[in-house]
């Protein structure tokens, strides 16, 4: 599992998340691709991230790129800056404008193999004891 973050991002949350739910799951080839020939500015954001978190895969965990899938995704709101227009009569409103914080997380193909396992044990080990508890009330 690689991680990568970027932080105070000049870009609304809500205009990341629409490229980032879209991108969430996609292999590393499929999302570079869509990323590449996408017209939103939030894609490039997306997409420098996603090449810092490949090269942290390959270069820190030594994985496979080739193996690599976009298995988390977060986009968080970051501090807004307020600012202020001038208006007629000496009156002023307000504007805010809001930041991003994007957070990247890449798997193999045989890490979430391994999580799906865990994952199966663990349900099946509460489906035991809840058995055993039931059985002991009786």
């Amino acid at each position: 599992m690689s991680i990568s973050k970027m932080k105070n991002i000049a870009i609304s949350p809500q205009k990341v998340r629409i490229i980032a739910r879209q991108v969430k799951g996609l292999n590393i080839q499929k999302a570079l691709d869509f990323l590449t020939f996408s017209k939103k500015k939030s894609s490039f954001f997306i997409k420098k991230l996603l090449n810092s978190a490949i090269s942290n895969a390959e270069n820190n965990d030594g994985k496979d790129i080739d193996e690599l899938i976009i298995t988390k995704i977060m986009v968080d709101e970051a501090p807004r800056l307020k600012r202020i227009k001038a208006r007629a009569k000496g009156k002023a409103n307000r504007i805010t404008k809001r930041n991003s914080h994007i957070l990247i997380e890449l798997k193999t193909h045989t890490e979430l193999i391994e999580i799906k396992k865990k994952n199966k044990l663990y349900e099946q080990n509460n489906k035991i004891k809840k058995e055993e508890n039931n059985g002991s009330k009786s």
